[in-house]
């Protein structure tokens, strides 16, 4: 009988030690299925990339990007003996007021985002600051209702990026704007117009910096071999071939003028003849890309590319060079002026000056409508329409903007109808854009060939390695001979016809001016586009300048509207400071005698 106790006993504790092993079995192996939440002993860090800036052709930044942080805090981790301490502190350090600190401290128990708006200088300041706090044990552990206990701190993370622009209304509204979007918690800058909308691409980030390492006991990373890092790699800068030395002359002329005008609006363009750079684009109308108001809204497009007109008499020396071209007419040809009023159809044609007879050139250094209404008869419909095309009217000009009006010219059909044939002749009828006609107009000035508007030089990457934009190759749209009568002819116009104003003595000066009513709602209004295009060169340099002006109030006259512009501006750029253009050199040449030979 004992011996049988004795049995169960054994039997007994032998189960209760099966039965405790099959329970350790069974929660090793619910350990090694299931995810643990066990702290990992490495961590993981990233900063964003920025977006890419906007450059001078001077070296300016004319576009800048700033990271900003935020503040977080758990309120529950402060010492509320030392919780005035951390408000004095961070006030130091982020140079927010101390009572607008303590009011978010007390607005929510737990994690409290002190601002969103930190600085990059006064972000590491705080990081700096978050480190130390720990030191003087400003922050204490609470406990979890599951028992763990947590110690967060002060965090300071990136929240996103703001666009600066340095020197504000400079160089709008070229350069456009951008707007904020967010993209996963994190504030993106995207490009809405301008420069910021065509390089949008480029601009933006291309990749992210990600560092993977072993934590110390406060959490910072060890960085050694077996830590992983991926680089940041920002976005593209875009660098102009706008110098602002020159930029800021000419918006100073076109806000100075346009106010003696009482005009809407004064658009110039300054390019390089033979390489298309633009070395000048300004507005009258500009704003604050990183504070726009309301009354900004109509100043928010690049009407230099976005705007299109009827451009009267600037159309006539490219239909008079199509004439040339086909060996259809001679400068010296003598055409009826018809003393200054030309019945054509139901149309009644009048010139400002009144001519019996006049030779062809002087067509177009008097701008007569009657004249050239009369020449332009010459081309069928087939060769206007083509003509104006291989000029680039109906096409983009190639500059680098967004959202471009490329304008409209007859049908071929319609410009076989005489009528429609003397109107577009003198420029109306038609649309084009500030940029197209001195895209046109250049072609006088460079041989023959049309070569398009180039405002970027090039894309800079994170190395600093410049990447030059890609230039459309020259096309040949009349020939050099032609090209070169035509500029004589123009040469001839601002030394004799409707643009003497423009003359600087020793310089090569030539030009065409144009006035145009304003067309809206099927009619025409009192009110004008004056237009002013012209080349100014000496022996080394060459520039083709535009001018639009928008209903001038106090004086609607080409002549005294655009040419004033166009002259202010060869004024700045002769001056010894910027020096574009040197009438001496010029003058010299002109005034070196002849070698007599014996």
């Amino acid at each position: 009988m004992r011996h049988s106790n004795k049995s169960k006993k054994i039997l007994a504790l032998f189960l209760v030690l099966l039965l405790g092993f099959a329970i350790f079995l069974a929660v090793m192996f619910y350990t090694a299925i299931h995810e643990r939440d066990i702290p990992s002993i490495y961590s993981e860090e990233t900063s964003r990339a920025q977006r890419g800036n906007i450059i001078s052709a001077d070296g300016f930044h004319i576009t800048a990007t700033q990271k900003l942080y935020k503040a977080v805090v758990n309120t529950k981790n402060i010492d509320p003996d030392k919780s005035e301490l951390f408000v004095q502190l961070f006030s130091i350090y982020s140079g927010i007021n101390p009572n607008e600190i303590r009011q978010r401290l007390h607005t929510r128990k737990g994690s409290v985002t002190l601002s969103y708006h930190i600085g990059p200088k006064e972000a590491m300041y705080l990081k700096t600051l978050a480190f130390e706090l720990r030191k003087l044990k400003v922050f204490i552990e609470y406990e979890l209702p599951n028992g763990q206990r947590v110690l967060q701190g002060l965090n300071i993370i990136e929240s996103g990026e703001a666009r600066q622009y340095p020197y504000q209304k400079l160089l709008t509204p070229l350069i456009g704007y951008p707007r904020k979007m967010e993209d996963d918690g994190y504030t993106r800058i995207y490009g809405i117009k301008g420069l910021e909308k065509y390089f949008d691409q480029e601009l933006n980030p291309q990749q992210n910096k990600t560092q993977k390492a072993m934590r110390d006991v406060n959490g910072y990373l060890i960085l050694n071999k077996q830590s992983s890092i991926k680089s940041q790699i920002n976005g593209f800068d875009v660098k102009l071939n706008i110098p602002i030395a020159l930029q800021t002359r000419v918006e100073a002329i076109t806000d100075r003028i346009k106010n003696n005008l009482q005009a809407d609006e004064i658009i110039a363009t300054v390019m390089e003849s033979k390489t298309g750079k633009v070395i000048a684009l300004a507005s009258s109308n500009r704003f604050d890309p990183g504070h726009i108001r309301m009354q900004d809204y109509p100043s928010l497009n690049a009407n230099a590319i976005e705007y299109s007109y009827e451009p009267g008499s600037v159309i006539k020396p490219v239909i008079f060079s199509l004439l040339l071209d086909r060996h259809l007419i001679n400068p010296y040809d003598m055409v009826n002026g018809h003393n200054g009023r030309y019945q054509l159809g139901r149309k009644m044609i009048v010139d400002e000056h009144a001519f019996q007879m006049i030779s062809a050139e002087d067509v177009i250094v008097y701008s007569s409508n009657i004249g050239i209404a009369q020449l332009g008869q010459k081309l069928n419909g087939t060769e206007f329409t083509e003509g104006l095309k291989r000029f680039g009217f109906t096409h983009f000009s190639g500059t680098d903007l967004p959202y471009e009006k490329r304008g409209s010219i007859p049908s071929s059909t319609q410009l076989n109808n005489y009528l429609y044939k003397a109107i577009t002749s003198y420029g109306y009828g038609m649309r084009a854009n500030a940029m197209q006609l001195v895209k046109a107009f250049n072609v006088f000035n460079n041989g023959g060939k049309l070569v398009n508007p180039m405002i970027v030089d090039s894309l800079i990457d994170e190395k600093g390695v410049s990447r030059p934009m890609q230039v459309q190759a020259p096309v040949q749209v009349i020939a050099p001979a032609t090209a070169e009568q035509m500029k004589l002819i123009l040469i001839k116009t601002v030394n004799e016809g409707t643009a003497t104003f423009a003359k600087t003595p020793g310089l090569e000066v030539g030009g065409k001016t144009g006035t145009a009513h304003i067309a809206k709602n099927g009619g025409y209004l009192n009110s004008y586009h004056t237009s002013f295009i012209g080349f100014a060169n000496d022996t080394k340099h060459t520039y083709t300048i535009g001018i639009m002006v928008i209903d001038p109030r106090t004086v609607y006259f080409a002549s005294v509207t655009a040419v004033p512009v166009f002259k202010a501006i060869v004024d700045v750029m002769v001056e010894e400071k910027y020096l574009h253009l040197d009438p001496r050199v010029v003058t010299a040449a002109q005034n070196t005698p002849a070698v007599e030979h014996p």
